[in-house]
């Protein structure tokens, strides 16, 4: 076989194997998001012992209200920008001061973005996305899929379908601190 057909078919075989894969939730994705949780708990960003904002009311899906924390850290050797927001109320019932007084008590879930290196989703300017139970375990969709990596690339719902539009380009709601970091 010459050279260049073996390449053409090894490039059809790698086209074939990539679409077959899942955007988000293989195993790459889940076990990078056990290592960023690792992180996470390092830099005191989630745990017991985190460092604490004062919850702020936001929409769904979030949860009722919303601690948000960020900068920088360091992932299984790769340094990047970290956002991580805890989300509260079980309830609509529950206030800001009963949230900040007990926050372990109605933290629903974890939500953390994580900016990768260049090419890792250059359409999302690089950015991982995942949502964890408060133990560390991973959110599932409907469809059983772990919600770690690109979660839901491609879809008008969910994750970088809603972060898309944050003012600053940068996919951040919070501030845009980080715009123009490509």
């Amino acid at each position: 076989m010459r050279p260049y057909m073996t390449m053409a078919i090894a490039l059809s075989i790698s086209a074939s194997v990539s679409a077959a894969e899942p955007p988000f939730s293989g195993p790459e994705d889940v076990a990078f998001a056990g290592t960023l949780w690792k992180a996470l708990q390092e830099n005191r960003l989630i745990g017991a012992d985190r460092m604490r904002s004062m919850p702020y009311q936001t929409p769904p899906p979030h949860g009722h209200f919303v601690e948000a924390t960020d900068g920088r850290i360091s992932v299984d050797g790769r340094d990047g920008i970290v956002i991580v927001k805890q989300n509260f109320g079980k309830t609509k019932e529950e206030t800001r001061q009963q949230i900040a007084d007990n926050p372990d008590e109605f933290l629903t879930s974890i939500t953390v973005m994580f900016k990768r290196e260049n090419g890792y989703d250059a359409d999302n300017k690089n950015w991982f996305w995942v949502k964890y139970h408060p133990d560390g375990s991973l959110f599932k969709n409907p469809k059983g899929m772990q919600l770690a990596g690109r979660v839901a690339k491609g879809s008008d719902k969910a994750c970088i379908a809603c972060h898309k539009s944050a003012p600053g380009n940068d996919y951040v709601y919070i501030h845009d601190r980080y715009a123009g970091q490509d």
